[in-house]
């Protein structure tokens, strides 16, 4: 739970109150989901929250328990800066950008919140954040190219030349005896083949 906000309605004969609940959920294990719940009691928002949340989950690219890379999310007038960070040290994030992370299974980042702190729009910017990461395989997918080459561990075209060789190579090697059939005395482009003699060499005869 992120956060509980209580509203009174002042209707006649008194107040009526209900409350709404900021909910994140997640496995741990780079899945994620944030939702609100409304209701006009606590343990009731909550639950909605969580339900909700269970059925708004992502995926979140992970690398080493950090992000692959540094991507600021906004929403509103709040921008929230996420930035990977070496083993050791730790979830540096307050609020609901904290329990995001934590409940997501990332364990060494760096957060700044900026702009409005309201919490409804820092926790919606702080799930943009997360949208906008991509892995390796879908750069590499996008671009028509292998992962090797995206990390430029070899020259573009290389792993494409690589993989292409291989049917080749398969298509000239010699194949299992008994499989080809030769087709006897038949006339190919190198042998000459005798001409008729023509009826003026005859009659000079």
């Amino acid at each position: 739970m992120i956060n509980i906000n209580r509203v009174a309605k002042v209707v006649k004969g008194g107040r009526r109150f209900s409350f709404s609940a900021i909910v994140t959920v997640g496995d741990g294990k780079g899945r994620v989901g944030v939702s609100m719940g409304k209701a006009n009691e606590i343990s009731d928002a909550i639950r909605k929250g969580g339900e909700a949340a269970r059925a708004a989950m992502i995926r979140v690219p992970m690398l080493s328990e950090t992000i692959p890379y540094q991507v600021v999310g906004r929403f509103g007038s709040s921008r929230v800066l996420l930035k990977p960070a070496t083993p050791g040290t730790g979830v540096i994030a307050a609020g609901g950008v904290r329990a995001i992370l934590e409940a997501a299974g990332i364990r060494n980042i760096l957060t700044k919140q900026l702009g409005s702190r309201n919490p409804n729009n820092v926790v919606k910017a702080t799930m943009d954040g997360l949208r906008q990461l991509r892995t390796v395989e879908d750069f590499a997918a996008k671009r028509g190219l292998t992962v090797p080459e995206v990390l430029g561990l070899v020259p573009p075209g290389e792993g494409r030349r690589g993989e292409a060789a291989k049917p080749e190579a398969e298509a000239a090697a010699p194949s299992e005896p008994g499989t080809e059939t030769a087709v006897a005395d038949a006339p190919t482009a190198e042998t000459p083949v005798e001409e008729p003699p023509s009826k003026e060499a005859k009659s000079d005869e």
